[in-house]
């Protein structure tokens, strides 16, 4: 495909969306930042420290982009080690369902997938559970936070506060996700996600991914922190690529075994 022409003004205006785009970034992590310095992030730490401390595991769940925040929580290095990704393409790995299943958004809104999908899992009555979702309306995110929350285990949500008041919820009980959670923390995304607009009008440059990123992170920081100050010894992943990694992973995944799955 040939390159489009650019011009001098074009190029300009290029880096002035970048830069507008960066300033949009920062100006929401420096925000982030100091609502964790305020203690915006203690009930969530609180109760995934005390769930690690109890020998749960803490499930991260997430559908379309929102399953970068996932990725972020379990299975990687610096994360803690009894944490494990439910992501819905499992319900093909191990669930017997057809691969034309995960084609299109159908899967993510279609709520009766999830009790298949959460029976896949072992789920220990410690356990907590960290769900994002950018709209926090979808079917299988109200269902399965509807579903832990019956079971009896705490939730906490990471959604955008501006777009899922803004949009009508698609579960039947007419629910979004920030109204099951115990706890709900703002990715500080706006409507859309976009937070540039070209001059011909298109809204670009989203930000959620990594605006949950950060919150993921600095869960992860303060959880391990936390833990480490109560004389508690964090299970912690190290990189797998240096010398001892894979050893000191596994001894420490042993202590979980059948509870831990990594997108798989």
């Amino acid at each position: 495909m040939p390159e489009a022409p650019q011009t001098s003004s074009g190029l300009v205006e290029e880096k002035a969306l970048m830069a507008e785009f960066g300033q949009n970034v920062s100006s929401r992590l420096a925000r982030l930042a100091q609502f964790a310095q305020d203690g915006g992030l203690d009930p969530a730490v609180t109760i995934l420290a005390e769930a690690v401390a109890a020998g749960g595991v803490i499930h991260a769940f997430g559908t379309g982009h929102s399953e970068a925040f996932a990725m972020e929580i379990a299975g990687r290095a610096g994360g803690l080690i009894p944490t494990n990704r439910i992501t819905l393409r499992t319900l093909v790995l191990r669930g017997g369902y057809d691969a034309s299943v995960l084609s299109g958004s159908e899967l993510e809104r279609n709520p009766d997938v999830v009790t298949d999908l959460l029976n896949l899992f072992r789920i220990e009555p410690q356990d907590v559970f960290l769900i994002a979702s950018n709209s926090g309306v979808n079917g299988s995110i109200v269902e399965l936070a509807q579903q832990i929350k019956a079971r009896g285990h705490q939730l906490i949500a990471v959604t955008s506060l501006e777009h899922t008041t803004a949009v009508h919820p698609k579960h039947s009980s007419g629910k979004r996700l920030s109204e099951v959670a115990d706890v709900v923390i703002d990715n500080l995304a706006p409507y859309g996600d976009a937070t540039v607009t070209t001059p011909g009008g298109i809204g670009v440059g989203a930000v959620s991914s990594i605006t949950a990123a950060y919150i993921a992170q600095l869960l992860t920081i303060a959880t391990t922190q936390r833990l480490a100050a109560s004389e508690a010894i964090p299970p912690v992943y190290i990189s797998a690529n240096i010398p001892e990694g894979d050893a000191h992973n596994h001894a420490l995944e042993a202590l979980y075994d059948g509870r831990i799955h990594q997108g798989g």
